[in-house]
């Protein structure tokens, strides 16, 4: 069964398991931060880049699993597998979301 994720967050999850990293990119505010392996990016072309050497180094597929916390805070649990060591392993995706747009994720 899939699960019936907001707009920007099942845009995301498909864009990024694929290569149309422009898509996934269009689902963050301008100025939106992730966080991902300890380190922050921010901003659309930090994000991009962030996008494109995780698809090139891990060549993984996220499956959203599970979707909790409140709408504009939703926690989604994935999992991810891909070339890493452990594959599979579930994540958690913490959004912030801001007028139809992510604006923060914390992926761990």
């Amino acid at each position: 069964m899939a699960l019936d994720l907001p707009a920007p967050l099942g845009t995301y999850f498909n864009a990024g398991n694929g290569p149309d990293i422009a898509q996934l990119t269009q689902c963050f505010a301008e100025d939106a931060r992730v966080l991902d392996e300890g380190e922050w990016r921010q901003g659309h072309e930090e994000i991009t880049r962030w996008a494109q050497d995780a698809r090139a180094k891990y060549n993984f597929i996220s499956t959203p699993l599970a979707m909790e916390g409140p709408a504009q805070e939703p926690i989604v649990t994935a999992r991810v597998e891909g070339n890493f060591p452990g594959s599979p392993i579930e994540l958690r995706y913490r959004f912030v979301l801001a007028e139809g747009k992510i604006a923060s994720l914390s992926i761990a």
